[in-house]
């Protein structure tokens, strides 16, 4: 035997051994040359938030509970930043909005859209992640909104406000991406910061 290995299957051209390693070589290459720098640079450009307090049901195995945190993080740093690469890494191509606010687009487009006014009117905006919890399929996200009301919002003009409210997230999560979202933010307490209704 000459050392090379010939491949034979219906259909396909017989080449060598060193050839199909050589093949096998340059594609996980051009591979990794196109999927590597969005993994990396995510991670390298916005750091995640960690959550203050993470609880993690100990039943599930470890990478599928690694992946939900991650998934989870990336959409939370998301309402932190509003840097859309986050949304669109952290949401699925088929993301829905279970609690779907009126006039708010369904899909990855909903949460980048609702993003844009709440930041023009509060350009500090920043988000925490008060506690996260990790069980089955299924994260939950507490979150703590705080900044300043000096942008527009409606027909209002903010004058410096404080502004410090909460939501609370249910993130379902396949493949490593939020796939549905239930969400309740505190919009009674938001509503009254930006003087929208009277305390």
């Amino acid at each position: 035997m000459s050392g090379k290995i010939i491949w034979n299957l219906p259909g396909t051209r017989l080449i060598s051994g060193d050839t199909r390693v050589l093949a096998l070589v340059f594609s996980t290459a051009i591979a990794l040359m196109f999927s590597a720098p969005v993994i990396y640079t995510l991670a390298a450009d916005t750091p995640l938030l960690e959550p203050h307090n993470l609880i993690v049901d100990r039943s599930l195995p470890r990478e599928q509970a690694d992946a939900q945190v991650i998934a989870a993080r990336r959409y939370d740093t998301f309402w932190n930043t509003g840097d859309e690469a986050l949304a669109s890494a952290a949401l699925a191509p088929n993301f829905v909005d279970k609690t779907l606010p009126t006039g708010r687009p369904q899909g990855v487009a909903g949460p980048l859209a609702a993003s844009k006014p709440i930041r023009l009117a509060i350009a500090d905006i920043r988000c925490e992640i008060e506690q996260m919890i990790v069980a089955g399929d299924r994260v939950v996200a507490h979150l703590r909104f705080r900044g300043h009301f000096t942008g527009r919002f409606e027909q209002i003009q903010g004058q410096g406000q404080t502004i410090n409210f909460i939501a609370t997230d249910i993130y379902c999560v396949a493949d490593g991406r939020v796939a549905e979202n239930w969400h309740i933010e505190d919009n009674l307490t938001l509503q009254q910061e930006l003087g929208l209704i009277l305390r």
